[in-house]
Formats: C-alpha cells, sequence, structure tokens
C-alpha cells in the first residue's frame, strides 16, 4: 500500500521578467539575453561509446527523474530509428569544457545505451513486428547497419550563455537555466519542482541529498521499498520505481525541505521559493558529509523518541492519524535548534507525547501543524511551536 503523506500548500514560483514595460520594443530591450548553443548531429554508435565510457556528458539518472521508459517505450524508439522517422532533438548543456549534461533527452539515449548494451530485448513493436524479441547481439548484419547509419541530433547549449546576463540583474544565471529547462520540458510526462531541481543542480548537496533518503529509517517511515541492493542498482530497482514518492523525487524534497528551513535567513516567500534557493546551495564535499551526519542523526533521534512512527497527526473526530510533511520538518528543524539538550528531550518521552496530542486538539495550534498553508510566517511559527512541544520553555 503507498504511504500517504500530506505536503501542505506549495505556493508556486514562475521565472519573471520585467512586466511593467508596455512597449513590445523596450521589453525586448530591457530583458533580451542570448542563448549560444551549437547542433550536431551524432551516429548511433558514437553516441552509445559516449554513455558507455561516460566521460564526455554526464547521464547519471539520480539527476533527472526516477520514471524511467518501459521496454516497449524504449522498442518504439529503436523502430523510429529503423525507419527513419525524425525523433526530437536531445539537448545538452556545456558544464565544463567537453563535458555535458542531459536537460532533455535522457529517456532516449538511455534507450539507445540499453538497447547497444543487449539490457532488454524489443518488444511491442507494430511496424516491424518480426523483430519483437530480438536483443542488438542478435540482429542481422542489415539491422545492425541500419542503427549504425542513423542518427540523433544533439543541441548544445554553451557557457557563453553564463556571460549574458540580464539587464539590472533581473534574474540569476540559475533562473534563466531554469527558464530554458522548463521551456525544453514540454513532452512527455511534465517534470515536478524537484525533478527540476535535481536536473539543474548536481554536485555535493544534490549528492547528499540522495545519500540521506537511503537511511533505512527513512524509508520505513515514509513507507519507500528499502535500499538492499549494491549501489549501482538502486536506480533499477522495479518495486521502489512504484513508490509515488521515490519515483516523483518527494523523498529528496523532503529531505531539502530541512536543509532550506534550518536556515532561519532562507525563511522567507514562498515554500517553493525556499526550497529553490536551498538547493542552489554551493556545499564541498565536506560541509556535504556533514549535513548528511546532521540529517541522519536528527532523523534516528526522532525516530526512536516516536518509537518508529514520528510525524504522524493523531486521529481527530473523524480524521485518522496522518503522516504530515509540515510536522516532520518542524520536527526536524525544531530538533536540530535544541541539539545540545536532546537528553533533556529523551527523558520527557511521554511528556513529548502528551504536548503534541494536546496541541493537535486544539483548533488554532491544528490548523498550524498540519500546514495548510506554507507561509513564511506560518513556517516559523509551526517550528516555534514544534520546539516547545520538544522542550518546553521552563527546559531551557
Amino acid at each position: 500500500m503507498d504511504t500517504v503523506i500530506e505536503f501542505g500548500d506549495d505556493q508556486t514560483d514562475e521565472v519573471r521578467i520585467e512586466t511593467h514595460l508596455t512597449d513590445a520594443d523596450e521589453i525586448l530591450t530591457k530583458n533580451s539575453f542570448r542563448i549560444f548553443y551549437q547542433t550536431n548531429n551524432f551516429f548511433l554508435p558514437q553516441i552509445w561509446e559516449m554513455i558507455k565510457e561516460g566521460v564526455a556528458i554526464n547521464l547519471r539518472p539520480e539527476y533527472q527523474r526516477r520514471l524511467r521508459w518501459t521496454d516497449v517505450q524504449k522498442s518504439k524508439l529503436i523502430e523510429s530509428l529503423l525507419l527513419n522517422i525524425p525523433v526530437p532533438p536531445v539537448f545538452f548543456y556545456e558544464a565544463k569544457a567537453a563535458r555535458y549534461e542531459v536537460m532533455d533527452g535522457q529517456q532516449r539515449l538511455n534507450a539507445i545505451g540499453d538497447f547497444f548494451s543487449g539490457d532488454y530485448a524489443l518488444s511491442g513493436l507494430k511496424v516491424l513486428e518480426a523483430l519483437n524479441g530480438l536483443r542488438y547481439g542478435k540482429c542481422s548484419p542489415r539491422v545492425k547497419r541500419t542503427l549504425d547509419r542513423a542518427t540523433i541530433s544533439v543541441i548544445v547549449l554553451l557557457r557563453e550563455s553564463e556571460t549574458e546576463r540580464l539587464q539590472e540583474a533581473q534574474s540569476s544565471i540559475t533562473d534563466i537555466r531554469r527558464l530554458i529547462f522548463d521551456r525544453l520540458n514540454t513532452g512527455g510526462r511534465q517534470l515536478n519542482a524537484q525533478e527540476i531541481r535535481n536536473a539543474l543542480n548536481p554536485g555535493p548537496l544534490n549528492n547528499c541529498i540522495i545519500e540521506c533518503t537511503r537511511l533505512r529509517s527513512f524509508t520505513n517511515v515514509f513507507g519507500i521499498p528499502p535500499y538492499m541492493e549494491e549501489s549501482d542498482d538502486y536506480y533499477e530497482n522495479p518495486t521502489r520505481q512504484k513508490d509515488p514518492l521515490y519515483s516523483g523525487m518527494r523523498d529528496c524534497e523532503l529531505v531539502l525541505r530541512f536543509v532550506a528551513l534550518r536556515d532561519l535567513e532562507n525563511i522567507k516567500g514562498s515554500m517553493k521559493s525556499m526550497l529553490d534557493r536551498a538547493m542552489e546551495k554551493q556545499l564541498n564535499e565536506a560541509e556535504a558529509d556533514l549535513l548528511v551526519k546532521d540529517f541522519c542523526t536528527r532523523f534516528e533521534f526522532l525516530y526512536d523518541l516516536f518509537e518508529s512512527k514520528p510525524f504522524k497527526i493523531p486521529a481527530r473526530g473523524d480524521r485518522k492519524e496522518t503522516l504530515s510533511a509540515a510536522l516532520y520538518d518542524a520536527s526536524m528543524v525544531a530538533m536540530d535548534r535544541i541539539w545540545c539538550k536532546k537528553d533533556q528531550v529523551k527523558s520527557d518521552r511521554k511528556g513529548v507525547k502528551e504536548r503534541l496530542k494536546s496541541a493537535t486538539e486544539n483548533d488554532d495550534s491544528y490548523e498550524l501543524i498540519v500546514g495548510r498553508k506554507n507561509t513564511a510566517e506560518s513556517v516559523r511559527n509551526r517550528i516555534d511551536l514544534l520546539q516547545k512541544i520538544l522542550l518546553p520553555s521552563s527546559q531551557h
């Protein structure tokens, strides 16, 4: 059974340009920025070599969505290439000189790479039905030659684009990258906010967020199938891919909420803007390791404090007990603030539970705890309330 968790009201923000201008020419002048790109056509064997070497292009699955194409979807792409049917171009972003991140087209590249490596057999084909059940290694010479001559168009967004800033700093470079990525993300299943953050912000912070989601107590609380495999197999687990929290990267968003809200100065604007800013933080490896340690110790403490069932709103009237993201992040951040007094909290386990139950029975505090609104003020008030529940003022 899927775990149902309430995330509250995530108000959305969009990349904006100046809208008070009325003249079209003035708008273009004020807000213009240049995107530099080049277009290349690659033969499939070239694409396969780049994927196999893993040097020129970054195809790490965790950087983008976790939902992968089925074998039938992959097969249809191969069929299109065999029939010389045009397929959409792939978009790369030049992260470093001669090193590219896939902004759009990851699924297509994975489908090509997986077929050339023999990971799946063709299935579900309607036109070339005779090829169903065939793997690349068993293809006839003619089929292989046809694939070898097939090409994929690659559009590379160059680093020079980052030198062109909007006048008067109306948007950051990250805003521009997000805008481009959002415009590219027009086909198939739309990426959600966390998937876009994940795709646009690779690095130590992103890696440590993913590491935190693999904590056994974390997967237990949020009903995600535990990680029992070797790390290289994480992405391939079909059971985990069916979990809505995992497949939509909402588990990563939960960890990011802790990162975003433990920084008091970052609690401003909408929840989405708080998460966006937090995801753009540049951490080194040492800072990322410390963040993993902080997250895991706080989570494990609350997991033990509530006897493996933390972050649940007690049953109230005809409302059943509910797992709440708002209660989770407020509890985590509050515990982080009073970490030096964790022994006092632990010794008052019964009192903590009683105070939480009492707060949820009060209409005003109940509305605050369940996170009906994720305004900056309500987020701050919710954290303050949880801090008092965990450690009353008299014990400070």
